[in-house]
């Protein structure tokens, strides 16, 4: 498990990611027989995580504890039943355990090593390279799901509120919208085949299918917002690429090697899908409609700078809410800090585009 750092959200209230494909980095290390006098759930923990340690393999033991567990048909060794633990494992076990160890030493991240991860209390099936939803992005979620609460459409007719969500990835966001808001309906974009296959698989295995409109688009090409269905949207959500393209290096080998890195480098000042999304804001959003986006803690200055220079988007930042409480070093940006800002609309003599 990745202890996902501080990230930063955005909330803007007016009017992804992409798919390339990756080259993965592997050790040189070669999987191993079952080693001999090692039997039980608990031996094998401790004997994978000095492994792991000594190879400098992050969370070490979380990383042991999960690849054991999954293999007994648990989420979490803490979650299995006690007699287990201690319980001889048997030869085909070992083996399995074996070659999922093997691909940690590999630094790839456990989460595609399962092959599934927890989102929103969601089973979502995990596939490299598309992006791994952190937990922080779960607290986007719950922001999104707060601002629905106070609106009349939380109670409203059926298909309230429509909401895009770019850049949909394993459709992490979408699905957990959906979920909890049963009179909901969304439209999912993302650039990447990938992610636009692991989506309909998970809407798929989550029965959610009938109120996801899952779209293969590139919202940066001209005029992209026309193929959109069902007219303009309560909600656009987003986790878009933000990193800075020079602290692209700086992400761990876990990130680097297995993720698509188009979903992470969001250009120069990693701005460059964010402008993308807020320029199409006229045209997207209902005159009471809001867009949710996870950015960098750099960028409420550099988002309410630029947008003061375009004020025909009408949309101005209110609020910044920031969180300093000191979790653990963020992997995307080493000591950044998280933080949600929010931006409220200016509208007069606005109006809609029609549909």
């Amino acid at each position: 498990m990745e202890l996902w750092g501080r990230m930063l959200w955005a909330l803007l209230s007016g009017p992804g990611r992409g798919g390339s494909t990756l080259g993965w980095a592997f050790s040189s290390w070669q999987p191993q027989p079952p080693l001999a006098g090692l039997s039980s759930a608990t031996e094998l923990v401790s004997h994978w995580t000095r492994v792991f340690e000594k190879r400098g393999i992050p969370e070490a033991r979380e990383s042991s504890e999960y690849i054991v567990a999954h293999v007994l048909g648990a989420k979490t060794f803490q979650s299995l039943r006690p007699a287990l633990w201690t319980q001889p494992l048997t030869s085909q076990q070992l083996q399995c355990i074996q070659e999922l160890s093997s691909r940690r030493l590999q630094r790839m991240p456990v989460q595609y090593i399962l092959g599934e991860w927890d989102f929103q209390g969601l089973s979502l099936r995990m596939v490299p390279p598309v992006f791994i939803p952190r937990p922080e992005t779960e607290e986007l979620v719950e922001w999104v799901l707060e601002e629905v609460a106070q609106r009349s459409y939380a109670v409203g007719s059926p298909g309230s509120p429509l909401i895009l969500e770019v850049g949909c990835g394993s459709g992490a966001i979408s699905l957990s919208l959906l979920s909890q808001l049963p009179q909901s309906r969304v439209i999912a974009v993302d650039k990447g085949e990938a992610a636009i296959s692991l989506t309909h698989e998970n809407a798929q295995r989550l029965q959610l299918q009938d109120r996801i409109w899952i779209i293969h688009l590139d919202m940066t090409s001209e005029r992209s917002w026309t193929h959109l269905p069902w007219g303009p949207v309560d909600l656009v959500v987003s986790n878009p690429p933000y990193i800075f393209h020079q602290d692209m290096e700086q992400l761990a080998p876990e990130i680097r090697s297995y993720e698509d890195p188009a979903a992470l480098d969001g250009g120069e000042e990693g701005m460059d899908i964010i402008t993308h999304i807020l320029a199409l804001a006229p045209q997207l959003l209902k005159d009471s409609g809001s867009i949710f986006l996870e950015v960098d803690p750099r960028h409420p200055e550099l988002v309410s700078s630029w947008l003061q220079s375009r004020p025909e988007l009408y949309l101005n930042l209110v609020a910044v809410r920031k969180d300093f409480c000191g979790r653990s070093p963020d992997p995307l940006l080493p000591g950044s800090a998280r933080a949600r800002v929010s931006f409220c609309p200016s509208r007069a003599g606005h109006q809609s585009p029609a549909w």
